[in-house]
């Protein structure tokens, strides 16, 4: 038996068995370059038994199964030994690394046996001394995902993906500070090009992290261009040789590594390809976008507001966890807020493009909406198209990261897909640089990304090199009136406050006070007086008896087989005399309603303007469950104003149909909040008509869900019980637009002219 020359380092090494044939490939490689070797089943041998082996080197084997379920032992060993001794993990001992640390282990798309692909990685651990392009042999159905990628690892070595060579597949991890590398592939397979050199290079190892390492070699006089320094990611050689700890690049590097990464792992997810991305946006399929320069000028206040969703940062920690972006934007916009800034990045900032999405469709419908900023680390025309397609108006294009032709080039693109980026800089070369580029919104950050410390003044210092009619935004540290100032006196365009408005307990409030606007609510005028429909009018005499008690909407039913339906004939007559015009003045009750603002309205606050005319009444058409053509020719034929739909029809037919529509829905239908679509629901407590009583708690829930939220309810009201409806809603009295009434002004069966006239008076008292 030939012998070998023994490592002293690797005296007791231990290898975890996991069931898999090709333990003994692993075992007979350590053995041939140096280490003697212990080996154990994963389910032979307890966590406190091996720690009393005080083993050299740990080494955990292939396996078939998944690292959580079918490892034994090897996880608990891992979670122990990081950090003391250094460990390899092989195939699903890979796994287990990318587990134990935080990571999802999921299926690949594809099952590998005995396959070999050229392998790509970063030279250092493993893989010193290697040529790209290596082949490895995979044996696996399971691999560590992209996306899942703890931040104590990195990626060590891929599989290319893509004509741009990007990281595909996980091959290898390693920890960024304890001495843990992992290979997803076989060094060990005799197809495998240098797994000897591997296996050799992790023998090398000594100590339980990169810096240990680094100075044990180092007190041996070992050369610093040695193997274990390039490959340690923790440590850096000085010129006189000695050994010091790595300065970790700044807080921008790291956060645009760990997205060029993610990126590029999303990239290659069928749906979410960039071919995917073109071909929705060539459907037309990314929402309607507003002008970016333009929003910015027509703010309510002498700057304008870039109010930020985010949930956390790398300086302050966790702000506001907890925060619903949807929610927070619609107060945003309702307060004034000229832009909508939306953190998309997930590890540090807690955002995501779905947040960004749903505050796109919080604001559809809102009169002068904000424009969306998708304020992230962009450097890929991917992350532009995704924006565009997810609802934003204009992305963040951070000088400092980019280098002037990637700049440029998205900076064009955004251009191309009908946005005008904000161009953020820092310092006076920055500046140049935005001048250059031809940037026509220019955002300073006052908080250098780099220290993370913050000026105030930065913004100032830099006014005077931006040309005439570029818009300049001042951005990070602002907290306050007293902060913003200055800015005021000296021609910057606008503020982005992030974490201060985000802690605010009333941002109505704190926006008025921060910019130095009126807090007044001016979204609505007089309301003391509800509108009235009166449904299920049958004549010519009862519609007119409803008009001049001061009726502002009549309602026929069109539904054959309802009670109260009425015919062609009858319905074109009860439209003759609702159209009839009448002076203003036999309507002295009709309140002014609305007065114009500066500030956006909510959908429902505006569509609830065209539900009454000073010169008459408006005639309803109510339908259920019919055919949207017979609707539409209804329509045409009978002149309606308004169409009611009662039945389940779906909800984007109020977008087809030529005039205000009324969808019923009942209490807890969360869909009656659905901006773009009805001009206002209306609540009933069952099918219309029924004289059943609405549950009023049911809906005050609702409109302490979303405050904007403008209504019209119906259900068992009457003269006698009209206003005490109102009084018990009182709270929520901006919220109701009208009421409906059909059974409470009937008598026997019939509408009675005296009990619509009660109705009236009582309604509107």
């Amino acid at each position: 038996m030939p012998t070998f020359q023994k490592l002293p380092n690797a005296s007791n090494l231990v290898l975890i068995d996991n069931y898999d044939s090709f333990t003994w490939n692993v075992y007979q490689y350590l053995v041939l370059e140096g280490a003697t070797v212990a080996v154990y089943r994963n389910d032979e041998i307890t966590l406190s038994e091996l720690i009393a082996k005080k083993p050299t080197q740990l080494v955990i084997s292939p396996g078939p199964g998944h690292p959580d379920t079918d490892a034994g032992i090897s996880c608990d060993a891992i979670k122990h030994f990081s950090g003391k001794i250094p460990v390899l993990g092989v195939c699903m001992g890979e796994q287990c690394i990318f587990s134990v640390f935080g990571g999802i282990v999921d299926v690949t798309g594809e099952i590998l046996h005995g396959k070999t692909s050229p392998l790509q990685h970063d030279s250092k651990g493993l893989y010193v001394g290697l040529p790209q392009g290596l082949p490895v042999t995979r044996y696996h159905s399971l691999a560590g995902t992209h996306a899942t990628l703890p931040n104590c690892l990195e990626v060590s070595s891929w599989i290319s993906s893509g004509p741009d060579g990007g990281k595909g597949i996980i091959m290898g991890v390693r920890h960024k500070e304890f001495l843990v590398e992992g290979a997803q592939f076989h060094p060990e397979s005799i197809l495998t090009a240098e797994g000897r050199t591997m296996l050799k290079n992790f023998l090398s190892m000594e100590g339980g992290t990169w810096l240990e390492n680094a100075k044990i070699h180092q007190n041996r006089k070992i050369d610093v261009s040695s193997r274990m320094l390039v490959a340690s990611p923790m440590v850096n050689e000085t010129l006189d040789g000695s050994i010091k700890e790595k300065k970790q690049g700044s807080i921008l590097d790291r956060i645009y590594a760990n997205r060029r990464q993610a990126v590029e792992a999303q990239k290659s997810i069928p749906s979410q390809r960039l071919s995917d991305l073109l071909d929705s946006f060539s459907l037309g399929l990314s929402p309607a976008r507003i002008s970016f320069p333009e929003r910015l000028r027509s703010s309510p206040f002498s700057l304008s507001l870039l109010a930020e969703i985010k949930r956390a940062s790398p300086s302050k920690g966790e702000i506001a966890m907890d925060i619903c972006a949807p929610a927070q934007a619609r107060k945003y916009a309702l307060a004034g807020a000229s832009v909508i800034s939306v953190l998309t990045e997930p590890e540090w900032f807690k955002g995501s493009i779905d947040d960004l999405r749903a505050v796109r469709q919080s604001l559809e419908g809102m009169t002068d909406r904000p424009a969306v900023l998708r304020k992230e680390f962009i450097f890929d025309e991917y992350q532009i198209l995704e924006a565009r397609l997810a609802g934003a108006d204009t992305i963040l294009l951070i000088v400092k990261m980019l280098d002037k032709t990637t700049l440029e080039r998205l900076y064009k693109y955004s251009r191309s897909l009908g946005m005008e980026p904000l161009v953020e800089v820092n310092t006076i070369e920055e500046m140049h640089i935005a001048i250059e580029l031809g940037a026509a919104v220019i955002g300073v950050n006052n908080r250098d990304l780099t220290s993370f410390e913050v000026d105030l003044n930065t913004t100032s210092r830099l006014m005077d090199k931006v040309p005439k009619g570029t818009i300049v935004l001042a951005l990070s540290g602002i907290s306050g009136p007293d902060d913003v100032q200055a800015y005021k006196n000296n021609g910057v365009g606008g503020v982005l406050v992030g974490e201060a408005l985000m802690r605010a307990h009333d941002v109505s409030s704190f926006i008025a006070n921060l910019l130095g606007g009126s807090n007044a609510n001016t979204e609505a005028a007089d309301r003391k007086q509800v509108l009235v429909k009166i449904c299920g009018t049958r004549s010519v005499e009862a519609a007119r008896a409803a008009i001049d008690a001061g009726a502002d909407m009549i309602g026929i039913i069109l539904v054959e087989g309802r009670k109260r339906y009425v015919n062609t004939k009858t319905a074109l007559a009860i439209s003759a005399e609702v159209h009839r015009p009448r002076s203003a003045e036999v309507r002295p009750d009709l309140p002014n309603r609305f007065v114009e603002s500066s500030k956006p309205t909510d959908f429902y606050e505006n569509s609830a303007k065209f539900f009454s005319r000073p010169d008459r009444a408006l005639l309803v058409g109510v339908f259920q469950n019919q055919p949207l053509s017979h609707i539409l020719s209804q329509q045409r034929l009978l002149n309606i104003d308004i169409v009611q739909l009662h039945g389940s029809e779906p909800l984007e037919w109020a977008t087809l149909i030529p005039v205000p529509v009324i969808r019923c829905f009942g209490p807890g239908d969360i869909e009656m909040c659905k901006r773009g679509c009805h001009a206002l629901p209306l609540l009933d407590s069952a099918a219309g008509g029924t004289g059943e009583s609405l549950n009023l708690g049911a809906v005050g829930q609702h409109f302490n869900r979303d405050p904007q939220l403008r209504v019209v309810i119906a259900g068992g009201l009457n003269a006698g019980n009209v206003q005490d409806v109102l009084h018990t809603l009182r709270e929520y009295r901006e919220n109701i637009v009208a009421v409906d009434v059909s059974s409470g002004v009937e008598q026997d069966g019939e509408q009675s002219l005296e009990k619509i006239r009660h109705f009236l008076k009582a309604a509107k008292m």
